[in-house]
């Protein structure tokens, strides 16, 4: 297939057609995507699969309360966190490219860059808290598509863990930030093309390999340069969770995808790659600029050297764990390579021989090394 069959547009970089994909139903309440998706009952209940035994009983014992866990009377100054998580204040126009000077952020003062850091905290932590609902909606589905006992065992801990996940996101949001923002057009796309789709491995795929793949990297990068202790103590217990999300993605498909044909491969390659490109187009916050009044497609320009986004290390710091994680399924090399090709385009590729989540889940467990340390 080619890129415009794939991403609805040609170019991989194309930035006119990623700003063209807006959020159209920012006021509606409900949103209802139709799943197709059969329900399957199993009347097979040995547990045949110890990899997901030992997932499950992590789980059971790594359950954690968002009210009674984290310390919610500590005050947070945003102001003051913009500042010190070195978000965009005042920047220096010489390292900054010609169209910056020619744009309406040349004659911004300190208050409107402090205002941008505002509104990219509100907005980041708005679409994390969007992506634990898709989390929560997918993971409800594999509940009933999966046919294998082990699977819909684990899986219904997990959908405990999202609706925690939400609800400690929305709540920080609520009391601690100054608003919220709709969801990122790009993101909810892609949420609404895993949860349409009618195979069960799919959304296995889209979801844990590649939605909480990159969830799983962007907090734990937010939560060693944040230095604000409850959202520090939140991203840690969500990050254990998270941990064992991704795991249950590899150590499925992993057996799953070993019988798949060529064809049947090359489908979830382009799905994959479809997946990243949709995660990698949401993070130009395009929704930040239009609040703050500007034409994102002039900010955008006027703040990048190059336009691409996987030229940011930050960008390409989020598939740290993705990539990896499709090393492990088979994907990367499938058909010739073709999505090792597609990751190599996006500058990626250079975490590939990074742990995969499926061995590393356990070390990552947070919630349990604080309880070991609370009774010593």
């Amino acid at each position: 297939m080619s890129y415009n069959e794939i991403l609805g547009r040609d170019g991989l970089n194309d930035l006119d057609a990623i700003l063209a994909i807006t959020n159209t139903d920012v006021d509606e309440v409900v949103h209802a995507v139709t799943d197709n998706a059969d329900a399957i009952f199993t009347w097979d209940y040995e547990r045949s699969r110890p990899n997901l035994g030992r997932l499950y009983e992590k789980a059971k014992s790594s359950q954690w309360n968002g009210e009674t866990d984290l310390d919610w009377s500590v005050d947070v100054d945003q102001e003051k966190l913009a500042r010190e998580m070195g978000q965009i204040t005042m920047p220096d126009p010489s390292i900054l490219p010609d169209a910056f000077h020619s744009s309406p952020m040349a004659k911004w003062t300190e208050k409107e860059w402090i205002e941008v850091g505002i509104h990219q905290q509100n907005w980041m932590l708005s679409q994390f808290m969007h992506g634990e609902q898709g989390a929560l909606v997918c993971t409800a589905k594999i509940v009933e598509t999966v046919p294998w006992i082990d699977a819909k065992y684990y899986a219904s801990t997990q959908v405990m863990d999202e609706a925690r996940h939400v609800e400690v996101f929305a709540k920080y949001l609520d009391t601690k930030l100054s608003g919220h923002f709709p969801i990122n057009a790009h993101l909810k796309m892609l949420l609404d093309d895993i949860i349409a789709d009618s195979r069960w491995d799919m959304t296995y795929l889209g979801m844990q390999i590649m939605v909480e793949g990159l969830a799983l990297a962007a907090f734990g990068m937010m939560q060693q340069i944040t230095p604000e202790p409850l959202l520090k103590q939140l991203l840690r217990y969500v990050m254990s969770d998270e941990a064992r999300h991704v795991a249950f993605g590899v150590l499925s498909l992993q057996e799953y995808y070993a019988e798949l044909s060529d064809a049947e491969m090359k489908d979830r390659q382009e799905f994959a790659f479809e997946a990243a490109v949709r995660m990698r187009d949401r993070f130009l916050q395009q929704e930040v600029w239009e609040r703050m009044g500007v034409d994102p497609k002039v900010a955008i320009k006027a703040m990048r050297v190059d336009i691409a986004p996987e030229d940011d290390l930050f960008q390409q710091l989020l598939f740290a764990k993705i990539v990896p994680n499709c090393k492990k399924l088979g994907l990367l090399d499938a058909n010739n390579g073709w999505l090792r090709d597609r990751f190599t385009e996006m500058k990626v590729i250079q975490f590939e021989d990074f742990v995969d989540t499926g061995e590393e889940y356990e070390a990552l467990d947070e919630v349990s090394k604080d309880r070991a340390a609370a009774s010593a």
